[in-house]
């Protein structure tokens, strides 16, 4: 059974909307998403689905955000949730969904949610299987305020990501505060790890602090068995890349079987 919006539901307190909630207006342009798979190497099978923003015919992500600024930003946000939830279930989309989200955009995030969970209804995806992700090399104004979202999406029944780790701002500060349910290593860390000394003790010590505090790790960008197979004997199960399959443009990726081997 797919939850209820919290604030519908008759024993939480009502929460009122905030201002940019209240705002119908559209935005002036329009998007789509390619799908593209994680895969779990040790079970070989796929763990999930990120979704990816692309223009209306496939172009590029840039196309699309470039475009996102002060005034559209929450419309943009709200409506990507809308969206990727939308396409994965008209795919047919079983595993998880990884969906991106603009932690800048988030007023208050118990009022924020209500279009995802009205989506998640509406369109007969369980919340259960959504993955918030962050990138964390995205500036932050407000660590607390974006700890604070974590947690509620945390609380609602949402999984939760943080994207590009080892890139950004917030590095282990972040993770200090807030433990969530994956940590994504950015694929600049995985680049040629086969053959970085400093990529592959970075990336194990990474491994090392995520397996203590419960955190899954995934590692992004893969593009060759050298990269696949240091991070599978460092422990990595999750992994995504060209390696295995490159964004599918409103379809779901097909992983290359020898990509397995």
């Amino acid at each position: 059974m797919i939850p209820i919006c919290p604030a519908d539901d008759a024993h939480v307190k009502p929460v009122a909307a905030c201002v940019q909630c209240r705002n119908n207006d559209e935005l002036d342009f329009d998007f789509e998403y390619a799908y593209q798979p994680i895969i779990h190497l040790r079970q070989r099978a796929i763990y999930a689905h990120e979704a990816l923003v692309r223009g209306p015919n496939g172009e590029s992500a840039y196309s699309v955000l470039s475009k996102v600024n002060d005034t559209n930003r929450y419309m943009f946000d709200q409506a990507c949730r809308v969206r990727a939830i939308r396409g994965a279930a008209e795919l047919g989309i079983a595993e998880l969904l990884s969906i991106n989200f603009l932690p800048n955009a988030v007023y208050r995030p118990e009022a924020c949610i209500r279009s995802t969970f009205n989506a998640a209804r509406e369109y007969g995806f369980p919340i259960e299987r959504i993955i918030f992700e962050v990138t964390e090399s995205e500036q932050v104004m407000d660590r607390p305020h974006l700890v604070n979202i974590f947690e509620e999406y945390r609380r609602f029944g949402f999984r939760t990501a943080i994207d590009d780790f080892g890139a950004g701002y917030a590095g282990l500060n972040l993770l200090s505060e807030f433990q969530p349910d994956i940590i994504k290593i950015d694929m600049q860390l995985v680049r040629d790890i086969d053959t970085s000394p400093a990529r592959q003790a970075i990336v194990s010590g990474i491994v090392s602090i995520c397996a203590k505090l419960g955190i899954a790790v995934l590692a992004e960008g893969i593009e060759t068995r050298g990269e696949r197979d240091f991070l599978r004997d460092a422990g990595v199960d999750l992994m995504q890349g060209y390696l295995f399959c490159q964004p599918a443009f409103r379809a779901i990726g097909v992983v290359d079987p020898a990509a397995w081997k």
